[in-house]
Formats: structure tokens, sequence, C-alpha cells
């Protein structure tokens, strides 16, 4: 059975025992994973659109499984949700929600509700909910908890293991101890390994790795997914201007950063502006506000095209033969700039090449592209023979060399001159590389025809 299918399944056994009897429901919830729930949920809110059932089923829930639930529903749906509910249940989810996840939901309220939740909150849980919900959106700061297990310089193992008990059933993970010095500044790290099979009388300072991988709360949050994969970390650490540790960023929000930036390099590959939502529940008029502006942009850059041929009449009349093979070469040019282009965005997102290998990619990207057009030359050559005859073969076989040539080239630059400019070189769209060769292949084609069909 697929995902899907047994989503469904879960689904309709859901409703039929919340129609049926309660009994029957409380049966049926404890099997599901957390994760499951929240997608029936939300399948439930837009696609029947019954949130009176969805809260039914919520309710439920004990408020520790609950605030679980909570974390896996989309934002809109969390704001509506919470929105809905009373000053006392809200709290109650605040209090079991993990600090990142609740100060995610706090700013999602309006500020009159905040100020109201606040008032009625312990003074370290406030203060610690204003200080995560203060730090700006796509930062380490804004996506870190402060759910972690940590202990003060100069404890013995013993010590440290009585520590990690009392602090271990808050904390986001475990199994990463961080080491604090005065005031709360990093000192180091250990595993919760390595004290568990150290000798009991030693010393967590003598343990501990002191060259601690750590980002600054204002860091961009791509950049701290990156240091999780390229270290294989379970979690980062967070610190402050003042080296004082705040936080830790876990490897599951790490994976959920490098999902978001992955969709949103891909929309803006395409030409798509960054979808608040995902396609599926994303509103029509703003799917269609994300897409239009780009599109009405390249049809009046397609006006160059069309300028090139008109340009070409004479070129073209004598040699009809030519209009063939023109989608043929400025489609090629197109599809090699685009590969170009998609490889050169991926590698810098990923910090694989930087500004500083343009030379060297460069070159490498010379002798592809041409060895590229000369074999795709070879290939139309003899369609070229077969249409309008040697002299025409030439020029196509010759136009192909040069437009893919000229294309991967584009492609291949045009992402670091976006990055040297301040822009996101995702913009070096599939659409606009292809767009811009298509002007530019007209023009080289017909240059080439125009240049050798007169001379013969």
């Amino acid at each position: 059975m697929s995902l899907n299918e047994a989503l469904i399944e879960h689904k309709n056994t859901l409703l039929e025992a919340l129609q049926s009897d309660a009994a029957d429901l409380d049966d049926v919830l404890p099997e599901l994973r957390a994760a499951d729930i929240a997608e029936i949920l939300e399948e439930i809110a837009e696609e029947d659109d019954d949130t009176p059932t969805v809260f039914a089923l919520l309710a439920h829930l004990s408020v520790e499984r609950r605030a679980n639930v909570f974390g896996y529903l989309p934002a809109d749906m969390q704001g509506e949700l919470a929105e809905a509910m009373s000053d006392e249940t809200l709290l109650a989810l605040f209090e079991e929600m993990s600090s990142d996840e609740r100060a995610d939901l706090f700013n999602l309220l309006d500020e009159d509700r905040r100020e109201g939740l606040l008032r009625r909150m312990a003074k370290q849980e406030r203060e610690d909910l204003k200080r995560l919900a203060s730090y700006e959106e796509g930062t380490a700061g804004a996506i870190m908890t402060s759910d972690y297990v940590a202990i003060p310089s100069g404890m013995t193992v013993s010590q440290a293991m009585m520590r990690v008990r009392q602090t271990a059933p808050d904390a986001e993970t475990v199994y990463q101890i961080y080491v604090l010095a005065d005031e709360g500044r990093l000192a180091g790290t250990l595993s919760l390994r390595q004290l568990m099979v150290a000798r009991p009388g030693a010393l967590v300072d003598d343990l501990m790795i002191k060259d601690v991988i750590g980002a600054k709360v204002d860091d961009p949050q791509e950049d701290v997914a990156r240091l999780v994969s390229r270290y294989d970390l379970l979690a980062v650490p967070v610190i402050d201007i003042d080296d004082r540790m705040v936080g830790i960023v876990t490897h599951d929000d790490a994976m959920d950063v490098a999902e978001s930036e992955a969709t949103e390099d891909i929309h803006k590959g395409m030409s798509i502006g960054q979808l608040e939502d995902g396609v599926s529940r994303v509103p029509l008029w703003s799917l269609y506000r994300k897409r239009v502006t780009w599109l009405v942009l390249l049809v009046f850059a397609h006006l160059f095209s069309g300028a090139g041929i008109a340009y070409f009449e004479e070129t073209i009349a004598a040699q009809v033969a030519l209009v063939f093979f023109l989608p043929l070469l400025i489609g090629s040019g197109g599809n090699a700039g685009a590969q170009a282009a998609t490889l050169m965005v991926r590698g810098m997102a990923t910090g694989d090449v930087g500004v500083k290998d343009w030379s060297k990619l460069l070159g490498r990207e010379l002798l592809v592209a041409g060895s590229l057009g000369l074999t795709m030359a070879l290939a139309v050559a003899p369609i070229g023979v077969m249409r309008g005859g040697e002299a025409v073969a030439m020029v196509v076989a010759l136009s192909m060399v040069i437009i893919v040539l000229f294309g991967s080239l584009l492609g291949m630059c045009l992402p670091f001159l976006l990055n040297r400019l301040g822009w996101d070189p995702a913009t070096a769209s599939a659409p606009l590389v292809t767009t811009m060769i298509d002007a530019c292949g007209v023009l080289i084609y017909f240059s080439i025809a125009t240049a050798i069909l007169t001379s013969i």
C-alpha cells in the first residue's frame, strides 16, 4: 500500500470513529504518527472545509501529543487554529511545544493576542519566547531552539551525568552536550557516548572538544544547514555577539531549511516568485501573480528574435530551407545554456563553486561546450544536405557549433555576473537564459547564412 493510500484509509477510519463513538477514536489515534495525523487534519481542513472536525480530532489528543501534531501543520493553518483557541488552551499548547516551534506560532498571532499571552506567562518563559521571536526570519536565530543540554565547565563526569538526567526531559536532543564557561560562553562540546564511557571522576574539560563548529545568531539559515550537511552534525550551537550560547539548530530543522532553499531555487530557476505555501494550497491569484511578471517580460524579450528574423528577410527569401533549422538551432543553444546555468547555480548554492573559480570553469566549459557543439553539428549536417544542399549544411553545422558554444558560456557566466551584482544567481533561470540565446541565436544563424550563401 502506498503512503497516499494509507493516509486516505487512516482518514476514513478517523472520520468513521469520530461519528460513531469517542472510544473508537481513542483507540485509533494512538496508532497513528503525529506527522500522519497532521497531514490528515490538513486534508480535512482544505478539501472538506471542515474546521470543526479538525478541532474535534485535536480535542481527543493529549496536550503533549497535540503540540507534537501542531508542529507538523502548515504555518497558515497553525495561525487559524491558534486564533480560534482560548488563551488557556493556547498557553497549555505553548508549554508542550518545543521553543522554536512555540516562537514561530507566537509570531503568527496578532499584536494584541501576543501581549495578552505574554502577561499570563512565567517570567523565564516570557523572556525566552520574546528573545526567540525577535530574530529576523531566514537567520540561524529564527530556526534555533533553546531546549538543549548544557553543563558548567569544571564538572566531573558523574556530576555532568546528574545534570544531563535533570535537563534531558525538556531537551530537543541529548546526544550532544555543551560545556559553558563564565556568563554562558561556549567552552566546548562532547557527546553523550563520551560521557557514558568516561571515568566518573574525570573532568569534563579534559574530555570535551574545544574547537566547536558553531554559528552566529544572524548567520543565514542556509549557511547553518550547509554546516550540518558538510560535517554530519546532530546540531549546531548558536552564539550571540558576546560569544554566549543561546540555542542550537538541530539536524531536522536544518533539513527543513535545505528543502525550503532548494524549492525556492527551483522556483526561481523557472522564473516563479517565492510561494508562501505549497503549490496545492497557494491562492490562485497569488500563483498567477508569481508567474505573470517574468512571462510578460520574456514575451517582450522575444520581440528581439522577431526583429532579427525581419532584418534577414532577404536571406530567408533566397533560401527558405534555412527556416526549417531555426527552431532546432536556437532550441539546442537554449538547452545547452540552461544546462550550464543549472550546474552553476546549484554549484554556487551548495558551496561547490565560487566567484574565484570562474576562470577555471570558463576553460572547462569552453572544452565541453565546443565538444557538444561539434557532436550536434555532425548529427544535423546530413539533414542540412538533404534539405538544402551542402551550402546550407555548412551554415547549419557552423551555426550549431557557435550557438551551442555561446549558449553554454552565457549560461555559465550569468550566475557569476548576477552574484557579483548582489542578485540571486538563481535568477539566471532557464527561461531567461533561453530567451537571451533565442535572440542572439537568430542573429548568429542568419549572419553566418548571409555571409556564406552570398559568397557562393
